[in-house]
């Protein structure tokens, strides 16, 4: 795939009333904030045509930043020496690009590092919190790289942006408003109240120079030659067979597992078989918790930000692997359960006592982790709503992850084919990936 980068600039926001802010403005990150991946993330979106010309898509751009203004700012240290955002409409980058082929000859069917063309690099450190790539095929289509700091925001209020900008790019008024407060939702209570051991679960203690327990284990990324992501589909029946064969074992009184509970457990264990993980081993999922609902009182659903906590549902490898596809799911459910509000109250006492910075505790979330094996990181958009991105030809036809060959990495996205089916990305060290083929659709 031939990209030819047409132009690249800065878009600062437009004001509906043609008044910038008198002055910049320093806002301290959250907790919350500052606890997850500090990197870009990106999404690709494709088009079919017809599509609105750049110019109307840039001017888009320009107004959703007026309104969200976190992202056109800059991350750095505040005049109090807190890590923080400064609104100072420094601007979003705005990448052209052209492709003289037709989408469907050029883009990749399945993961392929093709497909980073696709968007800015995001692995050089960018300047700006945004970076926007649309890249126009020879048929029309329109393919869209969006790169957004993590920082910034979570995946649904990124969510809740992108739709903002295809309101506006229809000149249409954004609606909702965010709810842009990071500075009052977590206030830590008094006294602090911390039941939980964040210690070992969002922060650790920085790692020493010694060899890493993956690697004396025989997994360490020096024994594997490549990480290879596959894209795996299931389909509509191949989820409701799996949720109906992981609930089978539940007494009446209790509900069947949900699509996400039923789907982990499956690849969870699929994947530490492939792995040929013995049962001295233990392997734990990182799952993605979303606090909106779970706090007390919730949160509004528009805020903009992050309000995410992990789940570490853990056991032993060859448990895992013997045991019914039920268990899995049950560790799922009850580890998932347990991030409630009284652990996100937890947390925020704890984050905001000084202890993270007294004793030099980092995050677990680590961007330069290469290799998670035994582990798993899952990255599920299933009730993220993606697919609200509309520049006014209707919403995307694909939406996917760009190629992320962290081994033991998953993203669970809803199907192109909209009919409740979904794609699994997932990465594996190569030897091991040719076995998950083999079991990944077989259900026992």
């Amino acid at each position: 795939m031939k990209v030819k980068i047409e132009s690249s600039k800065i878009v600062k926001p437009l004001y509906e009333d043609g008044e910038a802010p008198a002055r910049a403005q320093w806002v301290p990150l959250s907790v919350f904030d500052k606890v997850t991946y500090g990197e870009h993330v990106a999404i690709i979106f494709a088009f079919r045509p017809p599509n609105p010309p750049n110019s109307e898509v840039e001017l888009g751009l320009a107004k959703a930043l007026a309104v969200y203004q976190e992202w056109a700012g800059q991350i750095g240290d505040g005049p109090d020496g807190r890590r923080s955002v400064l609104l100072n409409d420094a601007g979003a980058r705005f990448v052209e690009a052209k492709v003289d082929a037709p989408m469907a000859v050029s883009v990749p069917s399945g993961p392929s590092p093709e497909v980073r063309r696709l968007h800015p690099r995001i692995d050089d450190g960018p300047v700006e919190l945004v970076q926007v790539q649309l890249t126009r095929f020879s048929c029309g289509s329109l393919a869209v790289g969006f790169a957004g700091h993590h920082q910034i925001a979570d995946g649904q209020a990124t969510a809740n942006f992108l739709a903002a900008w295809g309101l506006a790019t229809r000149q249409l008024p954004v609606s909702p408003l965010p709810v842009c407060d990071r500075g009052t939702w977590f206030a830590p209570r008094e006294p602090p109240l911390v039941e939980f051991p964040h210690r070992e679960v969002e922060y650790r203690a920085p790692a020493p120079n010694t060899m890493d327990e993956k690697e004396e284990i025989g997994f360490g990324a020096a024994g594997h030659d490549k990480v290879k992501v596959h894209m795996m589909h299931l389909s509509k029946d191949f989820v409701a067979r799996l949720k109906a064969r992981a609930s089978s074992g539940l007494p009446p009184s209790r509900r069947g597992y949900t699509t996400f509970q039923s789907v982990v457990a499956h690849l969870w264990r699929a994947i530490t078989a492939a792995r040929g993980l013995g049962a001295d081993v233990t392997t734990k999922v990182r799952i993605s918790v979303n606090g909106r609902m779970r706090m007390r009182p919730p949160m509004p659903r528009d805020y903009f930000g992050n309000v995410v906590l992990w789940a570490f549902p853990r056991t032993d490898a060859g448990d895992l692997v013997s045991r019914p596809v039920g268990h899995a799911a049950e560790l799922v459910y009850r580890a998932v359960a347990d991030v409630d509000d009284a652990y996100f109250r937890s947390f925020v006492d704890l984050a905001s006592s000084g202890v993270v910075e007294a004793e030099g505790l980092v995050s677990t979330a680590d961007s330069e982790q290469a290799v998670l094996c035994p582990d798993l990181e899952v990255d599920a958009w299933l009730g993220i709503n993606f697919h609200g991105l509309n520049f006014g030809g209707g919403g995307p036809f694909r939406v996917m992850p760009t190629y992320y060959p962290m081994e033991g990495s998953l993203f669970l996205v809803p199907s192109t084919l909209g009919d409740g089916s979904m794609e699994a990305y997932v990465a594996l060290f190569d030897d091991h990936l040719a076995e998950f083929k083999r079991i990944c659709h077989k259900i026992d």
